[in-house]
Order: C-alpha cells, then sequence, then structure tokens
C-alpha cells in the first residue's frame, strides 16, 4: 500500500511541477528569466532532479513508469522554453519595427531639396519642343556595329569622313557610337515613311578635353521624313526650335559638309559678342534612303544633331564645359 501511495505522491509532484513550469515559462518577458528557469527546472539541482531522487522509494516496476513520465515532462519543457525565447525575439523585432519606422509622408526637416542637373533638365526642355512639334522620342544602343554607326549613314570604310569622328573601338566591328544617327536607322529600317523622330543619348568621341570639348556628351539628333520635304522645312523647323529655346538671339545658317546630309548646313546663334556653332543638319542624302528601301523620289527628309553641353553652356552663360562633369555643389545648386 505504502508503494502505490509513493508512486502516486512522486506522479503529483511531475504533473504539478509541469503545470507551474508551464505557466512561468509562458509568462517570462526575457531570456534571462528563461535561463533562470531552465536552470531551476531542468538542472543538476533543479526541481525536477529533486523529484528523480525519490524514485528510490519504487518498486522495479514503478521507476520506468515515473522514469517515462519525467523524461516526457523534461522535453516538453525544452520546447516549451526554446519556442518561448523565439516568441520573444519575434515580439522584440516587431517591437523595434514599430519604434523605428519611418512615416515617409511627413515633410522632411532640414533637408534641401534635391535639383536636377542642368544637363538633364536642358535635355528635357529640348525634348519637350520637339515633342511639340510633333515629333517622338526613340532610344537606341550606346554600343554599335560599324554598318549602323558608318556605313549605313554613307561612310563606308576607309572613308576619309571617318576622320571626323575619332572613334572609340572595342573590336573590329563594334565601337562606342559617335553620333545617335544609328537610332535614326534602326527605326527607318522597322517604320515606314512619314517618320518625325528625335534621338537623344550619350555619345563617344576620342576628343582631348578642353573648355569646349569632351569625350563623352549628350547629342539630340532630329530626323522628319515624308513627301515634299525640302530646306525651307528644315530651315523653319531649325528656326522655331533655336527662337523658342533661345528667344530673340541672332541665327545663321553655313553651307557644309556632312556624308549622309546633302545640301548640309552648320547653324551658329550668336553669344557673348561671338558666332558659336550649334547644330549640324541637312537634307537626308537618297543613297541612305535608298540602302533602307526607301524611294527617294517620293520621300525627303530632313537630318540635325546638337550637343546638350553646348545648348546648357549658351542658356546659362557657362565658360567651360568640364564644369558639367566635377559635381561641384557649388556650381549645381545655382540650378
Amino acid at each position: 500500500m505504502s508503494q502505490i501511495e509513493s508512486l502516486s505522491q512522486i506522479e503529483g509532484k511531475l504533473n504539478n511541477l509541469s503545470l507551474l513550469a508551464n505557466e512561468n515559462i509562458n509568462n517570462a518577458k526575457s531570456d534571462s528569466e528563461l535561463d533562470q528557469l531552465r536552470v531551476s527546472l531542468l538542472g543538476k539541482k533543479g526541481e525536477l532532479s529533486i523529484i528523480l531522487k525519490t524514485m528510490g522509494k519504487l518498486s522495479s516496476v514503478d521507476r520506468p513508469i515515473i522514469g517515462q513520465k519525467a523524461n516526457l515532462i523534461k522535453i516538453n519543457l525544452q520546447d516549451l522554453i526554446t519556442e518561448r525565447k523565439n516568441q520573444l525575439i519575434s515580439e522584440a523585432i516587431d517591437k523595434q519595427i514599430e519604434e523605428e519606422k519611418i512615416d515617409v509622408t511627413i515633410p522632411s526637416t532640414g533637408t534641401l531639396p534635391g535639383n536636377k542637373h542642368p544637363l538633364i533638365s536642358t535635355q528635357d526642355e529640348i525634348i519637350d519642343i520637339f515633342c511639340g512639334l510633333g515629333y517622338s522620342v526613340e532610344n537606341g544602343p550606346e554600343i554599335e556595329s560599324d554598318f549602323y554607326n558608318f556605313e549605313s549613314l554613307n561612310i563606308p570604310k576607309n572613308h576619309p569622313a571617318r576622320d571626323m569622328q575619332d572613334t572609340f573601338y572595342l573590336d573590329e566591328n563594334r565601337l562606342l557610337r559617335t553620333h545617335t544617327s544609328p537610332v535614326q536607322i534602326r527605326y527607318l529600317k522597322n517604320n515606314p515613311p512619314p517618320v518625325r523622330i528625335i534621338a537623344p543619348g550619350r555619345v563617344y568621341r576620342r576628343d582631348a578635353v578642353d573648355a569646349t570639348h569632351s569625350p563623352v556628351f549628350n547629342q539630340v539628333e532630329v530626323l522628319c521624313i515624308d513627301q515634299d520635304i525640302n530646306f525651307s522645312h528644315l530651315r523653319g523647323t531649325v528656326l522655331t526650335f533655336l527662337k523658342t529655346f533661345f528667344g530673340d538671339i541672332p541665327v545663321r545658317f553655313r553651307a557644309s559638309y556632312f556624308p549622309f546630309t546633302e545640301p548640309s548646313a552648320e547653324v551658329d546663334v550668336q553669344w557673348k559678342g561671338k558666332w558659336l556653332e550649334v547644330m549640324g543638319c541637312g537634307m537626308v542624302d537618297p543613297k541612305v534612303l535608298e540602302k533602307l528601301g526607301i524611294d527617294s523620289e517620293k520621300w525627303t527628309g530632313f537630318a540635325a544633331g546638337l550637343g546638350v553641353e553646348r545648348f546648357c553652356m549658351v542658356r546659362h552663360q557657362i565658360d567651360d564645359i568640364r564644369r558639367f562633369y566635377t559635381s561641384d555643389l557649388r556650381f549645381l545648386k545655382q540650378f
């Protein structure tokens, strides 16, 4: 009878330990509190060990029963401690996120707003003017093939006109585009006339760096192909654009040469009392159209190209192109 009472007493102690431990573990508020509970419950001198020392009073039949029950309680408490520890970590992260979150709708304090780079704002204005004239914007790759950059534009290999554009070659056939005219060729191959497009983008030439030249600069190319287009349409478009951009500023056209236009012209504006070249233009050479399978008897057109840096320099009276690339905030904050 005494052995049965001892078995019942030990089982009762184990059950009470399990219930109280469950409650204490679930109410623990920190890792340190959990560690203290683990030691007090499951350590060598913990409550479970103390209870198990009384197993010597049991018979050989009852000891395995208590041993199995104690082992299950131990495993359950270990799992509960691990689960509560992970829960505390998750709660801490949630609290940190809640406390440190930023309301992006609140106006900033003491932070100066950024400005558009003058080259970007100048290019955007140029694009806006031509879009207002009915042109659409097209883009193309900066790494081009020799065909698109030269041959399709009536500049075959060994043509002296290639010397006009000192080129960065990547291999025998690939190069960094020297103008955005290849965009026009790519567009015409897939889109029959009538065409009115502009092609803005970076271009590359092996120019020596000075106050008015850079090996990397930005261009906007203009192309119009339609029936009965002549030089007066070119002149009218260029004058409309320049007057819109610069205002009432003197403009002149000078005869020039480009392999892909005939006749060709340079366009100058008066800046600081001197004439400054800002654009090249001309009627599209019929050979360029014929290579693309376009009937040059039916379709004619004009093309023009301008440097964004040059326009920005004239607009803002900037004396050195290198100022655009130095990232000097004293300069950039003015725009």
